[in-house]
Order: C-alpha cells, then structure tokens, then sequence
C-alpha cells in the first residue's frame, strides 16, 4: 500500500492498477490520502454459479422497483459513500468521487440504480474493463434494493460476455449469492484472462428480471 496525500488520480492510472490486480481506497470521507490495495485474498462471484436466494426470487417477481443503468453517478457514488448502520465509515473520499466521476463520462465506470418512482432507494457502481467488471460498492435505504441492483448487474454482464465479477473482498452478504474467496496469484490469471477479452456493457440487451 501506498500513499498519495492531496493528489489527483488520473483515470489512466486506476485503470492500469486494476490490471494489475490493485485498486484505490481511502479511510474515510473526509481523509485527503488515498492509497493502493492488493489483497492477498480476492472476492469474485463466479458468473455460471451466481444464485439468488428464493426469498429474494420472490420479491424481483413483485417488481418493487423502476430500474435504470448509468442514469445517475453521482447520486449513486454520493450514498454509497454516507455511513449507515451496518456500515459506520466510508473508504469513498473526494479524490475518489472525482476520479471515478471522470471514468463515467470516459465509460468505464457504470451504475445500475433502483428507484421508486423519483427516489433512488438502491444502487452500486464499478468499473469495466475487458471483459472483467470490478464491483466497487452499493448502498440499499429500501429492504432489496441494492440486491436486485446486484441481479440486474448480473444479467447484464452475462449477456455481454463478462467473464469475471470481481467483487474485492468476500461478504457474508456477497456469498449469498455465490461469492468465493481466492488466492491472489489464481485472481491474477482470471484477470489477465479477462482483459484480453472485449465485452460492452449494453444493458439494452436485457430487459428487468
């Protein structure tokens, strides 16, 4: 890990440190350093074993929420990055929204939102790259959202020909849906794998489950 103190970011250099198995954090909302992660173990959700939980069948049957892809970044980013029970600190400081604001507008960073109708209740974002998308957070505030956010995601990278979801740390929530946890040096191959593939994130491909 290193630090940057009260520096920008480039895009380029994010999108080269996740090629390299590396990505950026900060320790809280307000801290001015950021600095680069390399876990020894990473979270990945293997595409041709995601599962949903029949609970959670049930409710996407209900079709609680409006959903939408890339409609609202920094709406996203913006409550991904408050604090809430279950989640008292944030790794999202301002270098980080900036930074990632920049790779939407470039592209490679994309949303998948869950409103009800004007409100956004649920949301996540990462980055694509290749054929490999980074899961980088989500935030729930209705009972689901961020779930069926995680489905709709899900779909879509399936049926633009992802080959790895790489979600950085494992879960309990995560391996709900069929989250592992593998060594670094097994993440690296997939990833190399991955990035030597193209795939587009086209959400008009798929319609809501």
């Amino acid at each position: 890990m290193r630090n940057l103190t009260n520096l920008e970011i480039s895009p380029e250099t994010v999108l080269d440190a996740y090629a390299q198995g590396i990505f950026p954090m900060s320790h809280g909302f307000d801290d001015p350093e950021i600095f680069w992660v390399k876990p020894i173990s990473r979270g990945i959700i293997p595409l041709d074993a995601f599962h949903v939980p029949r609970s959670l069948k049930k409710a996407i049957k209900k079709r609680p929420f409006d959903i939408s892809f890339d409609r609202d970044f920094t709406a996203v980013i913006d409550n991904c990055a408050i604090a809430r029970v279950g989640r008292e600190t944030t790794w999202i400081n301002q270098i980080i929204k900036r930074t990632y604001g920049k790779l939407f507008e470039l592209g490679f960073c994309h949303t998948v939102e869950a409103w009800v109708n004007t409100r956004l209740v649920g949301g996540l974002y990462g980055i694509s790259l290749g054929s490999a998308f980074f899961g980088e957070s989500m935030f729930s505030i209705e009972s689901d959202a961020s779930k069926i956010c995680l489905v709709n995601l899900v779909n879509v990278l399936k049926e633009n020909g992802y080959t790895l979801l790489d979600t950085q740390f494992l879960t309990s929530h995560l391996s709900h849906f069929g989250a592992i946890e593998i060594p670094q040096e097994l993440y690296e191959r997939l990833l190399k794998k991955a990035l030597r593939r193209k795939a587009e994130f086209r959400p008009e491909k798929i319609q809501n489950p």
